[in-house]
């Protein structure tokens, strides 16, 4: 029981937000590539569902592994299981390898062109915790890496690419760049001292603004993509109301209040559950 509990500790099982995040620009993806089989649709979303938790849980373990020097300055991070002893890095290794070997056996069950393009989000995804040491834009990093999932899906579905499903992986990319700089300002004092780089660090003066900048763009991006639909179903009634949900973390944004900013972040849960249905209603 005590290794189920280190190794839930480890992956952050036990803090779903992390892999919900990955996974509902999976679900955008397939939402708009949706075309009337939902059988397949189904169980489609079962499989990105695992695989966010899997590689969610894989990213984790190896952040934990690249930062254990920096998580052990940290108060939020120096009680995480490799800081605190209560695993090697040879054994969280281990994990990683595992996770990722359960991850490819999800992978391989799609087309060609949705292998290639997962296989390349590795070099992204292992690439990322060493981002904030290099540069104050890890966030944008971020974005780009955690929204992979919304062109595999695309794929998935379609075989191929489309300037659609690219316009809606920027909306995302700038919507993760948004969230992350709201999470990023719980370290900041922290993450000063040590020498880690963020965009809450870079503009930590006009915090509230880059946000809004990064959140207009993805309502922009949406709207620009979908503007057809609006009026025709319950999509603009849906997409309003994920559009609050962003301009509410703007008003409520308060850089030294390390819990509300937690709070906000983890709204985005929310977020991007209503503009997976509203992406989703546009079929009906």
């Amino acid at each position: 029981m005590l290794q189920l509990k280190i190794f839930i500790e480890l992956t952050r099982l036990n803090k779903p937000i992390g892999y919900m995040l990955l996974f509902w620009p999976c679900s955008w993806g397939l939402a708009f590539a949706y075309s009337n089989n939902l059988n397949l649709f189904i169980y489609y979303l079962i499989l990105f569902f695992l695989g966010s938790v899997l590689m969610r849980s894989a990213g984790c373990i190896f952040n934990d592994i690249v930062d254990k020097d920096f998580d052990k300055k940290v108060k939020r991070t120096k009680t995480r299981p490799i800081v605190s002893g209560l695993i090697t890095v040879k054994q969280s290794f281990f994990y990683v390898v595992i996770l990722c070997l359960l991850a490819f056996l999800i992978l391989i069950q799609f087309n060609t062109l949705t292998i290639l393009i997962g296989m390349s989000s590795m070099i992204l995804a292992f690439s990322y915790p060493f981002m904030k040491r290099i540069t104050y834009w890890p966030q944008l990093f971020l974005g780009i890496t955690f929204n992979w999932g919304i062109l595999m899906a695309w794929t998935a579905m379609e075989n191929s690419l489309s300037l659609e499903i690219i316009i809606l992986y920027l909306s995302a990319i700038f919507w993760t760049l948004g969230y992350d700089t709201i999470y990023g300002a719980q370290d900041m004092s922290d993450d000063e001292i040590i020498g880690v780089k963020s965009t809450s660090i870079k503009f930590k003066d006009n915090i509230k603004s880059f946000v809004l900048f990064s959140y207009l763009i993805t309502i922009s991006l949406i709207i620009f993509l979908f503007f057809n639909y609006f009026g025709k179903n319950m999509f603009s009634i849906f997409i309003t109301f994920a559009f609050i949900t962003l301009i509410y973390q703007i008003f409520k944004l308060d850089k030294n209040k390390s819990e509300t900013c937690l709070k906000l972040f983890k709204l985005n849960n929310l977020t991007g559950l209503i503009i997976f249905i509203s992406i989703f209603s546009i079929n009906f």
